[in-house]
């Protein structure tokens, strides 16, 4: 194995790389998103980071060529790594400051990510020098270390996407990177290793110490895992005077319930009963996003007999949601694991109600869901007289309302009539908040009164002035959400 050393360390370059790139995304989620900006500054930083390695790594390795200099390269990516695990938490919460979510995530990135990646991309063209013996052959040999160090970059990108992140935890991966380098280190190198031995010592000891389960417990009713689509967190924490489990994604809670009650605990889920109000008879419900399915069980309860179909992308959550959320099998509950647009293109049932829930983070708008092609199969698979209902975090007017105009302007386009309920702050519209948007198919018309005191009150939150319908039309071709989302912060 010695004689392939070079090889295999130029491979395992390549590979962790990828994986570590990966994983970056999973580090950054839960502070800012999983947006286009987040990708583009966690991806940027990375190959700014290896070009500036593959610069300096070629004129240290002319100076002076030896196996030593190129295992203390692989062992200083290691430890980089290593550091990477141990201070990601303490240098996300210091970038808090920075109030643009675009630079949080950029100068984040630069931080956390330039070290290790600046160091594994100085092993190529380093392991290209050690290697060329023969100039004739150069080529050959150059073409051979880069085919075998972009190898190791497709066999990381899977292992990671179809394995490692759906399997392990965040905090395990990021060790397991830092002992493959030291392993591969302790390979190349040709003098005594007792440094690299007890290096190694100790970051089995610590994986040892974390485990290789997924769901690491760090504190009382605590708990950080991965899944195949996010990072979720979840925690016990009072609320309201009463104890409330809640699971964050990525950057924001997204299902949340009472210990010791059925109610709600986050109010803008109450505006979903406004379904009741705009068919009274409905039989046939749609739920896209279900997370901990905190308003699917609620609904259940409420209106029984009715019928309830609920997308959720995740299969992870749906576990997670029967044991940490009590939820539980009933016969009117039908789950489908599915992208919603994907189940929205390939739908023939048609619903009486349908619930968006898609939208419940500032910085990861699933953008697809948006758009006049998305409405267009919203439309097409609600009954002659049906409702989607839609949570959309948005001003209604004012500098932080695109978002909400192009949404509203969108749905507009198709559906006969469309009205906006602010939900937190009904009386101030230029306030970010919970707007549940109602688009109802059909010509039938509505006074805004109810018997039920309840109903009324959400009736009362009716945004009464016109919405001027000149924003841009959100397509599949251009919807610049993330822009616009941007400007809320």
């Amino acid at each position: 194995m010695k004689k392939y050393s070079l090889e295999i360390a130029v491979f395992m370059g390549g590979a962790i790389v990828m994986v570590y790139e990966l994983v970056g995304s999973r580090i950054l989620a839960p502070y800012v998103g999983t947006s286009t900006f987040v990708w583009t500054s966690l991806i940027g930083v990375i190959l700014a980071s290896l070009s500036l390695g593959y610069w300096l790594g070629g004129k240290l390795a002319d100076e002076e060529p030896n196996l030593s200099n190129f295992s203390w390269l692989l062992f200083f990516s290691s430890v980089l790594i290593f550091l990477t695990w141990m201070f990601k938490e303490t240098i996300l919460d210091m970038t808090s400051i920075i109030v643009d979510n675009r630079w949080r995530a950029l100068i984040s990135a630069i931080i956390l990510f330039v070290p290790a990646s600046f160091f594994l991309g100085m092993l190529s063209p380093y392991a290209v020098r050690l290697k060329l013996d023969n100039i004739k052959v150069s080529g050959k040999t150059v073409g051979n270390l880069y085919a075998l160090s972009t190898l190791g970059s497709i066999v990381g990108t899977f292992l990671a996407g179809f394995l490692l992140i759906p399997t392990l935890g965040t905090n395990q991966i990021l060790l397991l990177l830092a002992l493959l380098l030291s392993l591969t280190a302790l390979l190349v190198y040709r003098g005594r290793t007792w440094w690299l031995k007890l290096s190694l010592a100790l970051l089995l000891l610590i994986l040892l110490i974390f485990g290789v389960n997924p769901t690491v417990v760090q504190a009382a009713n605590f708990v950080d895992l991965d899944t195949q689509y996010s990072r979720v967190w979840i925690y016990d924490m009072e609320r309201d005077g009463q104890m409330a489990r809640v699971l964050m994604k990525d950057d924001k809670p997204q299902s949340a319930m009472y210990l010791e009650s059925n109610e709600l605990v986050f109010f803008y889920a109450k505006f979903y009963n406004l379904a009741e109000y705009f068919v009274p008879d409905m039989k046939q419900a749609l739920m896209i996003g279900g997370a901990a399915y905190s308003y699917p069980k609620y609904f259940l309860q409420n209106y029984p007999g009715v019928n309830l179909d609920v997308v959720e992308i995740d299969p992870k959550l749906t576990q997670l949601a029967y044991k940490y959320f009590a939820l539980e099998d009933h016969d009117d509950l039908k789950i489908i694991h599915d992208d919603g647009r994907i189940f929205l293109n390939n739908n023939q049932k048609k619903y009486d109600v349908i619930f968006g829930d898609a939208f419940a983070s500032y910085y990861s708008v699933p953008h697809h869901l948006t758009t006049i092609e998305a409405v267009e199969r919203i439309y097409d698979s609600l009954t002659d007289n049906g409702v989607t209902i839609i949570n959309v975090i948005s001003a209604i007017e004012g500098k932080t309302s695109d978002f909400f105009q192009a949404e509203y302007t969108t749905f507009n386009q198709l559906f006969e009539r469309v009205y906006a309920f602010p939900v937190n702050y009904p009386e101030n519209p230029a306030r970010v908040q919970n707007i549940m948007l109602v688009a109802v198919k059909g010509d039938k018309s509505f006074d805004f009164n109810s018997l039920d005191p309840e109903i009324q009150g959400m009736l009362d939150h009716l945004y009464l002035n016109p919405v001027i319908n000149d924003a841009l039309i959100l397509t599949d071709n251009f919807a610049p959400v993330e822009y616009y989302i941007n400007k809320i912060q």
